[in-house]
């Protein structure tokens, strides 16, 4: 068993995933005290300690970079064997989500309590899934196989996203989002990929269309396990009136857009100066409904300007980057594939979640990975940062061996003098 399980030193450690990991970490606690004003008055209000809630999500940090700092030393074939029951884990979760049992928040039933801790269901069937895809992709041999292969891939992956659009479509949309961009790493056909592509969205508009005229405009009520369908299509209609009456002039603060609005606000404030408002100084944290969640990237904007924006995109960026130089490199065809998957569900999630707070799209739920209240989310991606961070060690220690071996090979080949 010892030649298989092989724990990395801390030699060959990945500094650069380090620096963007507690840079992420750095910039959740700033932006947690600067947004967290409702979460104090409420703790207040209730004879609770004011901190609690700012301490409790800071502990959840720590606790992510302990569990990113083990988990980086661990053979990358582990991940993979581990993910097969951590996807199991993910379905039950979401399969019991769907049976309307757990803890249920806003109408959505996402989450599943375990001895005291709320564990987000998407969170983990996310994590399994990526990782057992890379896992199976890298099994194509042949032709025959890769259809094998990718009929399995598409059949995980749609029963998977379903499971999670009963509770969270944008979440859905943007886990089979980046399965067909691991499709397209793994050299699927085109024509099969588009195939999937094109019923897909055919799917997704026929639905819009079902459900805004026929339950939405006539204000009909939707029962059954597609109810929370009415909030996805008003999201959407609610974003196109707006651009419609900002086109007109005639743009107001409602109940519907209430949200999106103050977000714009705070933003508009940040943009007046290169550096915002500066920290500490935010207006819109008082009256901006979770501007400590899904809406934390418009109270950095508003703080820090396009000083703290460009900062921030350029750190999730970085991600990407890094993810790519990680497995360029790298001869374990499933561990590039895995490091690529979960660098792609970091960075997009995280441009989604930006582009919503600044106005750029409909209401969408995601937050901003490390950064956005959320203990669930703060461990996954912290998990996410440690099999990258493992994957990007084992390169470095297998780079490091392959160049003491030609080093040593130099100094025994003997000199030839030639007369």
């Amino acid at each position: 068993m010892s030649e298989y399980f092989h724990i990395g030193s801390r030699k060959h450690i990945d500094k650069a995933f380090w620096v963007i990991f507690i840079s992420l970490v750095v910039v959740s606690i700033l932006a947690l005290f600067s947004s967290s004003s409702s979460l104090i008055r409420q703790a207040t209000a209730h004879g609770h300690n004011p901190l609690q809630p700012i301490a409790a999500q800071i502990l959840y940090l720590f606790l992510g970079v302990g569990i990113a700092y083990g988990l980086q030393f661990l053979p990358s074939w582990l991940y993979r064997v581990g993910a097969y029951g951590l996807f199991a884990l993910g379905l039950i979760f979401l399969l019991l989500n769907a049976a309307h049992i757990g803890v249920t928040i806003n109408g959505a039933t996402r989450w599943i309590k375990i001895g005291g801790i709320t564990v987000q269901s998407s969170e983990i069937a996310k994590l399994g899934l990526i990782i057992v895809v890379s896992d199976l992709l890298t099994r194509i041999k042949d032709e025959e196989s890769r259809k094998r292969y990718f009929w399995i891939v598409i059949t995980l992956t749609a029963v998977t996203c379903m499971l999670i659009m009963l509770g969270n479509l944008s979440t859905a949309i943007l886990l089979g989002g980046v399965i067909i961009l691991l499709m397209i790493l793994a050299r699927i056909p085109w024509k099969w990929l588009a195939g999937i592509i094109g019923v897909a969205v055919a799917v997704l508009v026929m639905g819009y269309f079902i459900v805004e005229f026929g339950f939405v405009r006539p204000k009909r009520e939707l029962h059954g396990p597609f109810a929370r369908a009415t909030v996805w299509v008003s999201r959407i209609d609610n974003k196109i009136l707006e651009h419609k009456e900002e086109s007109d002039g005639t743009l107001r603060i409602n109940d519907d857009n209430y949200q999106s609005m103050l977000a714009r606000v705070a933003v508009a404030r940040g943009g007046q100066s290169f550096f915002g408002v500066l920290p500490g100084n935010s207006v819109e944290r008082d009256h901006l409904p979770l501007a400590y969640a899904d809406y934390i990237f418009a109270i950095i904007v508003e703080e820090t300007g396009m000083a703290g924006s460009i900062l921030l995109v350029f750190l999730y960026l970085a991600i990407l980057f890094r993810a790519c130089l990680a497995s360029s490199r790298y001869s374990d065809y499933s561990a590039q594939l895995m490091v690529m998957g979960l660098g792609l569900m970091i960075t997009v999630q995280a441009l989604v979640s930006m582009a919503v707070a600044v106005g750029l799209g409909p209401v969408t739920g995601q937050p901003l990975p490390m950064i956005s209240k959320g203990g669930t989310s703060a461990i996954i991606t912290s998990i996410y940062f440690g099999i990258m961070m493992g994957v990007a060690r084992e390169q470095n220690e297998k780079k490091a061996e392959q160049e003491a071996v030609v080093e040593q090979s130099e100094k025994e080949v003997p000199d030839i003098e030639i007369e």
